[in-house]
């Protein structure tokens, strides 16, 4: 029997791989934003599987967009409490 009160549980994210052709599961998150155009508070974001988040991210940072990268997470996780 289900518990209506029960809290939900929380299923990965399912995404692709941002680069063009991949269709390999994202595992990256890769946050940016073009300074030209974006303002400080205004970040894009691509996700990239093993293979490439290191070419997706040297890609941004040869641009000298602002960069960050870390473990993609379900969406209710990054909410936080």
């Amino acid at each position: 029997m289900n518990d209506p009160l029960a809290a939900p549980s929380v299923a990965p994210v399912a995404a692709d791989c941002s680069r063009a052709g991949c269709r390999a599961p994202a595992v990256w998150r890769i946050e940016w934003r073009n300074p030209k155009i974006h303002s400080p508070d205004r970040r894009k974001i691509w996700v990239a599987c093993d293979e490439h988040r290191d070419y997706l991210r040297d890609y941004l940072e040869a641009r000298d967009f602002p960069v960050s990268v870390a473990l993609l997470l379900p969406a209710a996780a990054e909410e936080g409490p």
